[in-house]
């Protein structure tokens, strides 16, 4: 008989997103007057940049006509995309990435899920609490953790990220071989500093570890003594792999276009100590389980690095920024402590001792406000709310408008 994969079971009843969204609808539909404003999930609400569009249209164009049009393409990406990363995202930084260590994809969710298929089952992993669901629920798909109890799977290494830490995950007191970290960080959006970023790679280093980087939202830093890759660390090319996307960049969350960066000197170990290229398994699995990213929307994505695409960029970000300057402001006239939001789209506040599904349908039903629970993060998030600046002005001021009144 076919048999089902039981860790799935082992899941909690339903991702953290369509949670939200079932308990959104309900309530719409018991009140299909009210106009509900959602900064919940983060998604954009810009349209695409216009560069950006005409360069997707010159794409379409380009497979209507026979002499310019593509089949399929490089699994690993097209060469005028990867080159416009390395140069712009790393080399300008000072940081020794090639093209052709650049995997484009559809996406950083994608591939944060994806890459944990290239580990042995049995390798201890460690996790920041609270933390982007995706990097939890593969594993547990994946058989490398046990059950779900007291709110943590059992063989996971949680790393505390709370208030007396700056909410910025500690080295583990017991040796881990995986290490996820995300910064600017989902969902607190707090940000690490060099020397942060540096003793992660030196445990890293040390213990031949890899870390798994999500910087899907660097393009929101402003402060420039921040790091906005790991790559800027000394060292971090030997043990780290880097995830970046363009949807909160440049509006691709309807679109699809990322990026994963496996440096050719990135070793991972066999049972009898010999080492592997990381770079050359994951290009295997690409190969194997990826046809590529389409070549219209790979045209649209080159554009995010010409003049005018930077500008435009910038602008979107910078309005989204300006959005959560708004929230910020709202939570402290209403007493509300927080962090986030200077360097990040996210908002993390805490609820002042509610749980954070309770402070989450207190906002819906009494402002038609659309949050996130922290506590669908993980444990170390139940007293807080995540609020996403990612929505118009408009709709900003008026769910702060609205929040002020409920909670007054």
């Amino acid at each position: 008989m076919i048999r089902a994969n039981e860790n799935y079971q082992k899941l909690k009843a339903s991702y953290l997103f369509s949670d939200i969204a079932r308990r959104v609808d309900q309530f719409q539909k018991e009140n299909p007057d009210i106009r509900v404003i959602r900064l919940g999930i983060g998604d954009v609400t810009r349209a695409l940049p216009p560069a950006v569009v005409t360069a997707f249209h010159k794409g379409v164009d380009d497979m209507a006509d026979d002499a310019t049009f593509r089949g399929y393409g490089p699994e690993q990406g097209y060469a005028f995309l990867r080159e416009k990363i390395a140069a712009h995202d790393y080399q300008a930084r000072g940081a020794d990435i090639s093209a052709d260590e650049i995997f484009v994809s559809d996406g950083a969710k994608c591939d944060t899920g994806n890459f944990q298929e290239l580990f042995a089952k049995d390798i201890k992993i460690a996790i920041p609490d609270p933390v982007y669901p995706v990097y939890l629920d593969t594993n547990v798909m994946a058989g490398r953790t046990g059950e779900f109890v007291d709110g943590r799977y059992k063989d996971i290494v949680y790393l505390d990220c709370i208030k007396e830490n700056r909410f910025l995950p500690q080295l583990p007191e017991t040796p881990v071989d995986l290490i996820y970290l995300c910064f600017p960080n989902n969902p607190t959006g707090t940000c690490a500093s060099k020397a942060d970023l540096t003793q992660w790679v030196d445990y890293a280093r040390k213990n031949h570890a890899l870390i798994l980087f999500d910087a899907a939202y660097e393009s929101f830093i402003r402060d420039v003594s921040l790091p906005r890759s790991i790559y800027e660390i000394d060292g971090a090319g030997e043990v780290a792999v880097e995830f970046r996307s363009f949807s909160k960049t440049a509006g691709f969350t309807g679109t699809r276009c990322g990026f994963t960066v496996v440096p050719k000197e990135c070793r991972v170990f066999l049972n009898n100590g010999e080492t592997v290229s990381l770079h050359g398994l994951w290009n295997r699995r690409q190969s194997t389980k990826f046809n590529g990213v389409s070549y219209p929307v790979q045209k649209a994505a080159e554009a995010v690095y010409t003049r005018e695409g930077q500008a435009q960029i910038g602008e979107l970000t910078a309005g989204y920024l300006e959005n959560a300057d708004i929230i910020g402001k709202t939570m402290v006239d209403l007493g509300f402590d927080y962090v986030g939001g200077d360097n990040s789209p996210y908002i993390w506040v805490d609820g002042q001792g509610r749980d954070s599904w309770d402070f989450f349908d207190l906002l819906l039903h009494k402002a038609g406000v659309v949050c996130t629970p922290g506590g669908g993060f993980g444990r170390c998030g139940s007293p807080y709310i995540r609020i996403s600046a990612f929505n118009s002005r408009e709709n900003v001021v008026d769910a702060m408008m609205r929040m002020k009144e409920a909670l007054k």
